[in-house]
């Protein structure tokens, strides 16, 4: 366990023992202090495996607010995409929050890229959670019109095939796109928005003045692969926004 100013993280705990497979890990960032128990936030990274350390500065981020934030390691390559390295870390969330301060009953899902596909899939299919309350969900630079990673179907189909004017229990959707996104361009969000709100669907849209890796405080290097921390302030200042954007989810769902 690390202190970091006003958040404690918590490293690598087991979330899922997979016979002939190494265990799947978490980290969860929390506050410091003590405080009553809110809304737990549930964070996918995108398609690369195994790469929770890339949304470590935005968890820290949401963390400072007050919200206790998991982040899963989880496998695309898996034989199901990932599938069940995502509900396994959606069960344990669940099952384990209230021991690092939040709600298990009260769970915020929010995903990068590929796990904003996987989060946008069960907002739209609910009874596919297994039973977690999902109250909000937000994507962050995600596309909408490929398989969700949690569900096997297109959030966008999902849609399609719902009736207009979305009842009273429909998870509020918030969706946060850099309008200098290369990797996935941010008219995937505007796409998706416009249909959800066709079909009468409660949706938040946000879009920011950074690229695919800067709206989770990152940039992107090359020699490694991956994205790593950046020290940026105009990256720094799109990470802050996107963390706001998924307080202000827990907070008004």
């Amino acid at each position: 366990m690390s202190r970091t100013g006003t958040t404690v993280e918590i490293r690598d705990l087991i979330y899922l023992s997979e016979e002939g497979a190494p265990p799947r890990r978490l980290d969860v960032h929390r506050p410091a202090a003590d405080r009553p128990a809110g809304p737990s936030v549930l964070l996918w990274h995108g398609i690369g495996p195994d790469e929770k350390d890339v949304l470590a500065p935005l968890a820290r981020e949401i963390a400072s607010h007050g919200l206790p934030v998991l982040v899963p390691d989880w496998r695309s390559d898996a034989h199901d995409g990932g599938r069940s390295h995502l509900m396994a870390s959606l069960r344990y969330v669940r099952d384990h929050a209230v021991e690092f301060g939040g709600d298990g009953e009260r769970v915020v899902l929010a995903g990068w890229s590929a796990g904003a596909g996987a989060a946008m899939g069960l907002a739209l299919r609910p009874a596919a959670t297994e039973g977690v309350r999902v109250i909000a969900a937000v994507g962050v630079a995600g596309r909408y019109d490929l398989p969700a990673r949690s569900t096997g179907t297109a959030p966008l189909a999902d849609l399609d095939a719902t009736e207009a004017g979305a009842g009273a229990d429909a998870v509020p959707v918030t969706l946060v796109h850099g309008t200098a996104d290369s990797v996935l361009s941010s008219s995937h969000s505007r796409d998706f928005g416009a249909a959800l709100r066709t079909k009468g669907w409660p949706v938040t849209s946000r879009e920011l003045a950074s690229d695919h890796a800067g709206v989770i405080m990152t940039e992107y290097d090359p020699a490694r692969g991956l994205c790593v921390p950046s020290p940026s302030e105009h990256v720094l200042r799109a990470g802050r926004e996107t963390a706001a954007a998924i307080v202000s989810a827990a907070r008004t769902a």
